[in-house]
């Protein structure tokens, strides 16, 4: 995908709109940045990355049915050069090396001044990696150890199951979400709750709630 020197076109994914206007704006008011399309979930986002080929996607990661995380993971089994900038209110070490081991080049936090967002843009619009300031601490923590994350055993998929049981979400549910017979969901589920060591699915709220992965 080649980047106009002149101009970076984004595509920009949140479930507010409110927060997508001022982001539109603020994004719209830098030069050379231009927002040429926004959408409200996963699903719409990835077929609107296909659609219009961004230099940049930017993606929140909690929204309903499909989540950032797992679209920007199916945009980039399909697209490895896909240039994508989590933002998210969620800092902490799980979500973080999540998105960079799937190869998502950019991460900040809702709270970022909105100058770093811009440079953020830029940056990753560049082919750079980009982590905000304020998640340093949970990317060093992280490449420090992986004792810290009870879930580095779970793959992708598992993870996305994982946050959607935890998040009170039924198998039926959950297959059709993420496009899946009920059957695999089944057994993506028994596996999770076998590498955690977990019985239910209280348990599995209990521990995305500990993790700061869901708010209590």
């Amino acid at each position: 995908m080649m980047m106009n020197s002149n101009n970076i076109t984004v595509l920009l994914v949140d479930d507010h709109e409110v927060v997508r206007a001022g982001y539109r704006r603020l994004l719209e008011s830098s030069d050379g940045i231009s927002v040429v399309a926004e959408e409200e979930n996963g699903e719409a986002a990835f077929k609107a990355y296909f659609k219009h080929q961004p230099d940049v996607l930017i993606m929140d990661l909690s929204m309903p049915g499909m989540g950032g995380l797992e679209a920007s993971r199916r945009i980039l089994v399909k697209d490895k050069q896909a240039k994508i900038l989590v933002f998210s209110v969620y800092e902490n070490e799980v979500f973080l090396t999540r998105a960079l081991d799937f190869g998502i080049l950019g991460y900040i936090s809702k709270r970022s001044a909105s100058q770093v967002m811009i440079e953020a843009v830029r940056k990753v619009a560049s082919g750079e990696v980009f982590v905000g300031q304020e998640l340093m601490p949970y990317l060093v923590k992280a490449r420090s150890s992986t004792d810290g994350d009870p879930l580095a055993e779970l793959t992708p998929r598992e993870f996305e199951v994982f946050l959607l049981l935890a998040d009170s979400k039924s198998v039926n549910d959950i297959a059709e979400l993420l496009n899946l017979s009920p059957k695999t969901v089944g057994h993506h589920t028994t596996s999770i709750k076998n590498k955690l060591d977990i019985a239910d699915a209280t348990g599995l709220t209990r521990l995305a709630i500990r993790l700061g992965l869901m708010a209590a």
